[in-house]
Formats: C-alpha cells, sequence, structure tokens
C-alpha cells in the first residue's frame, strides 16, 4: 500500500471510530473541551503508528483505537482532579447539547444522563472505565482487561463494585421521555415566570439543587440546596430580579436529558436538566450550568 493509500485508511479508519470514542472519552471525563483535547491525542499517536513499519498491521481498529482513548482518559482524571480542589462551588459535567440533525443525534445517544454522570464522578477512575466500557458500551469484561491491563476476574471485581456504588444512587428507573420533557418545561416557565404555586407543584419535598458557576457565571449558592421551600425560594428571588422581557428558553437535549437553554440575548447564561423523582412527575435533582466556560460552545 502507498504512503498515501495508508494515510487515507488510517484516516478512515479514525474517523469511522470518532464517534464511540467520543462518546467513551465524554463519558469517563464529563468534559467536551478535555474529550476534544484526548481525541486528538489519539489521532496523533494513531496517525503516526503508520510510518512505523515495525509496528506491524492492528486487526481490530475499533478495540485499538477504544484502548487509546481510554488510556488517555485514565491520563487526564489527574490533572482533572487537581482542578476540582481549587473549583468555586459544586462542579457539573460539561453540558454536551444533542444536536439537531437526528443522524448526529443517534451516534451520540449513549452519552449518561446528567444524573448518572454526576454519580460516576464518585467512583475511582477505574471503576469509572470499567463502568463506561462494560454497562454503556458493552465490552466484555475480557477485552476491558486487555484494554486496561488487568486480569478479567479484577476486571469483574471493578465493575460489581461500580455497578453497586451507581444502582445505590441512582436506582434503575424508566421515565418516558415525553413525561421528563413535559416537566422541564413546567418547571422553566415556572422558575423563570416567578410563579411560586406552580413552582411548588412541580417539585419533590425532598428537591435537591446544585448550581456550577465555576466562580464565572450567576449562582445561587456554592453548596448544593435542599429542600423544597428553599429551592423555591432562590428561584423566586432570581426571577424578581429579572429585566423587563425576562430571558429566552429553548428546549432540546443535554446527553440523555431534556433540558432548557436559558439565553439573555444571543449570549448563553444558563443550561438546567432537571431528574425527575421516583413518582415521575415531579423533580428531584435540578442541575444548573453557569459557568460561561462550559456554555461557550452553545448557540442560539
Amino acid at each position: 500500500m502507498t504512503s498515501t493509500g495508508a494515510d487515507a485508511t488510517a484516516t478512515e479508519e479514525f474517523l469511522g471510530h470518532r464517534e464511540l470514542l467520543f462518546s467513551v472519552v465524554y463519558n469517563m471525563l464529563g468534559s467536551v473541551a478535555d474529550t476534544e483535547d484526548a481525541l486528538q491525542e489519539v489521532w496523533l499517536a494513531w496517525s503516526a503508528r503508520r510510518d512505523r513499519p515495525a509496528a506491524g498491521p492492528v486487526e481490530n481498529a475499533r478495540a485499538y483505537l477504544v484502548r487509546m482513548a481510554v488510556n488517555q482518559a485514565l491520563a487526564r482524571r489527574a490533572d482533572l482532579s487537581r482542578r476540582r480542589e481549587t473549583y468555586v462551588g459544586p462542579w457539573l459535567p460539561e453540558p454536551l447539547i444533542t444536536v439537531e440533525d437526528a443522524a448526529a443525534a443517534a451516534e451520540r445517544a449513549e452519552s449518561l444522563s446528567m444524573a448518572v454522570l454526576v454519580v460516576l464522578e464518585t467512583l475511582s477512575p477505574l471503576e469509572r472505565a470499567v463502568f463506561v466500557l462494560h454497562e454503556v458500551f458493552g465490552f466484555g469484561h475480557p477485552e476491558i482487561a486487555g484494554m486496561l491491563g488487568r486480569t478479567p476476574a479484577a476486571v469483574r471485581q471493578l465493575a460489581a463494585r461500580a455497578r453497586r456504588h451507581v444502582h445505590a444512587r441512582r436506582p434503575r428507573r424508566r421515565t418516558a421521555p415525553d413525561v421528563h420533557a413535559r416537566v422541564t418545561e413546567r418547571f422553566a416557565e415556572a422558575a423563570l415566570g416567578g410563579d411560586l404555586r406552580a413552582l411548588l407543584e412541580v417539585l419533590a419535598p425532598d428537591v435537591t439543587l446544585w448550581t456550577d458557576g465555576g466562580g464565572k457565571g450567576p449562582a445561587t449558592s456554592l453548596r448544593p440546596v435542599h429542600g423544597r421551600d428553599r429551592v423555591a425560594a432562590l428561584f423566586m428571588s432570581v426571577a424578581a430580579t429579572l429585566p423587563d422581557g425576562g430571558l429566552d428558553i429553548r428546549y432540546r437535549r443535554v446527553a440523555g436529558d431534556p433540558c432548557a437553554l436559558v439565553f439573555s440575548g444571543d449570549s448563553p447564561l444558563a443550561v438546567v436538566v432537571v431528574d425527575l423523582a421516583p413518582d415521575g412527575e415531579r423533580i428531584g435533582g435540578i442541575y444548573s450550568v453557569t459557568n460561561p466556560d462550559k456554555l461557550a460552545g452553545i448557540r442560539w
């Protein structure tokens, strides 16, 4: 094969698996920017490999690229942990807005919900890697063992520990997407419209609010706020300060969740995701991302 032919093949193989690699790394890191940086490193390493004659052929490009991507993600976890130590207020995953195009949306449909990503932050890096690879993408324990340089038995133990941890904090339940979207819209209209009665009706008694402003964006609190009355009072105070004409809201999806995009003019002000309580009709968790660094890629 000519050098040009090898270059084209390497590029096609990488691009053919790029959305899978993106989803794997994003679910491990919760950061779009860091995911893009990791994939750039994967591409550089993958393209450089073709220039080493002694490297030999890759029989399974998909598995090889995933292994490279996972190792890049694991290498970045330490840096992310250091950044978290000095982060101002609660840290939430960077919103991954699902694009309008149906085909592109389907390619990233494996991204986990905001609530699950928050729970994954409490796992060790290896536990998170195993959980994402096995529970989300269906890789078998022997295949994961090869990617991580562990024995299949060790991977099974990591998988069992991670699964117990996640399910204890986030029990499995299914909510119809249209119900979730409807509750999201009721919440956004009540909260930004200053309708206290409607807001209290949609909030569960033990609701919790997390606001990630990172010390740069508006934040209702630097700590999670618990309880329906306290959360409602905070949103009423925010609604009272809004200028005439208020804010503009658009409804999209963040990874696996319906969300409200809040704009001030052409600038994104917040991405708000709600997590439904077990009854499936009221809100048990609210995740509001207002850090402008995490909203930089969002457009009206």
